[in-house]
Formats: C-alpha cells, structure tokens, sequence
C-alpha cells in the first residue's frame, strides 16, 4: 500500500492521500500508548499492564488516549518530554561532573582505598557512604573514625577494578568498554557492597551480551548474587545452546567448580527434551 507516511513518493502523486500501511498504524498506536502511560497519573499500572498485552498482541495496541488527542497532541507531548530530558541531562551533568572532577583532581579526598594491588586510591567518604550502605556501616566504625589518613582494604578487587567502581560512584556510568572489561567483577561487588542502581547496570549488560562463550560465567555470577529471575534466563539461554556449550573446555572447569549448577543445568535440559518431544 502507498502510504501516505512513509512512502517516498511525492503527495501529488499519491491516491488516496489518507492511506496508511500496517507499520506505521501500529507505530502512532504504540506512540499514544506510551503517552498514555506517562501521562497516566494513578492508572500508570493499568496502561504498563496494556503496554505488556500490546507487546504479546500488536493487534490489540489501542489506547484511550488515543480516542481522545490526536497527532498535534503526541508531538507537543514529544516536545514537553524533551524538554524535560533536557533539563534532566544538564542537571545530571552538573551533580555527577562536580563530583567526578573533585575524585580526578583529588579535591579535599578524606580516604584511601587500597585494592589487591598497585597504590590506593583516595576517595570521599561522603560520596561512598551516600552510595552504599554497607560503606557507610564500615565508615561508621570506631576503626575508621581515628584520622583522615584511614585506609579501607578492597581485597577482591584490582587497582583497575577499584578505580572503575570508584568511577562509577562519583559518575553514574562507566564507558561501555571500561563496563564490559570489568562487568563481572562489578557485578559481585554491587552485590557484596549492595550498590542497587551498578547492580541492575551490570545485569542489564551482561543481559544484552548473552551469548555462548559467555553464558556459564554470567550463569555463575547470578548464582552468587541471588538473582533468581535473571538466572533464570542464563540457565534457559545453557540450555537452548546446550549443544555448543557442553563439549567446551569452559564446560567442564565449570562443572568441577559449580557442581549444583551443572545438576540444575542437567535437569532443566531433560525438562525441555521433554516437553518439545510432547509438542
């Protein structure tokens, strides 16, 4: 169909101007449904719950917004929302840039951290014990109390790894080739330290990585870390590409050091040789 949105065509050449193909009708449907979640006030749960229905059944991607405002209103809606991500960012930018310059230039630092290896590096206690709870309790002690010379001892993690979580606390975010270089390591001291927003970065990144080579890894630091939904989806992903991975070396280290995973594993591939014999 010659759509009258996304076609190439000029309008003059195009009968009728008020046609509209498939892809395009479901885009504005999902366009004013996600207005209509923002916008949402107290039904915010209901329109996420249809957002998730849409998902299952495009076809069924119709909200009572749009029965009542039209383009115009979805493209200032658009605007305000940029606006707004705008103003976020510049404010974003100035709490984290603050921050992050008074950790590079070492501005009133008040502790060090020493890490497995290399030098320590010096931090605010302020800013860790805002981050993480666990810092806080540790600054809390009469051990940490005595001078602003106290060192705090990191053992599990690396000079480079330390300096990266560091960064992370002062900035938000970490470069995504400093993050995957160091994403397992983050994850067990997100966990460890109890960071919640590092702990969701690292698992909405290994996430979206997921593959073969490093699926066992990622299986085994979800174990660690009590993340029984997303282990889940690791051991499902083992299990789909259990051809691929059992025969590995990596597949064998990890079954002597990970002797409940391998039966979790075993078991969850007999359920699913069942159930597609049974389909």
């Amino acid at each position: 169909m010659d759509c009258s949105i996304c076609s190439s065509y000029p309008v003059i050449i195009r009968p009728p101007r008020n046609t509209i193909c498939g892809s395009c009708s479901e885009g504005i449907k999902t366009a004013f449904s996600l207005m209509g979640s923002f916008e949402g006030g107290d039904d915010h749960e209901a329109e996420t719950a249809g957002l998730e229905s849409n998902h299952r059944n495009p076809k069924s991607m119709v909200s009572p917004t749009t029965k009542s405002k039209g383009l115009a209103d979805l493209i200032e809606w658009m605007k305000r929302t940029k606006k707004v991500e705008d103003e976020l960012s510049q404010k974003i930018s100035f709490l984290a840039g603050s921050l992050v310059s008074a950790f590079q230039e070492q501005i009133h630092t008040d502790l060090k951290i020493k890490p497995s290896n290399g030098p320590p590096i010096s931090a605010h206690r302020a800013i860790l014990a805002a981050r993480s709870q666990i810092f806080k309790n540790m600054l809390d002690s009469d051990s940490c109390k005595s001078s602003p010379s106290d060192t705090v001892t990191i053992p599990e993690l690396t000079h480079e790894e330390l300096e990266s979580l560091l960064e992370f606390l002062y900035r938000g975010s970490l470069a995504p080739e400093k993050m995957d270089k160091h994403i397992y390591s983050l994850m067990l001291a997100s966990h460890k330290y109890e960071i919640p927003y590092l702990q969701e970065s690292c698992q909405r990144r290994m996430l979206e990585n997921l593959n073969a080579s490093n699926a066992l890894v990622i299986l085994e630091i979800l174990d660690v870390c009590s993340h029984q939904k997303l282990k889940d989806i690791a051991l499902g992903f083992v299990v789909k590409n259990i051809d691929d991975i059992a025969f590995s070396a990596k597949y064998e280290a990890f079954c002597s050091k990970n002797p409940h995973l391998s039966v979790q594993i075993t078991r969850a591939s007999l359920i699913d040789a069942r159930d597609r014999r049974r389909t």
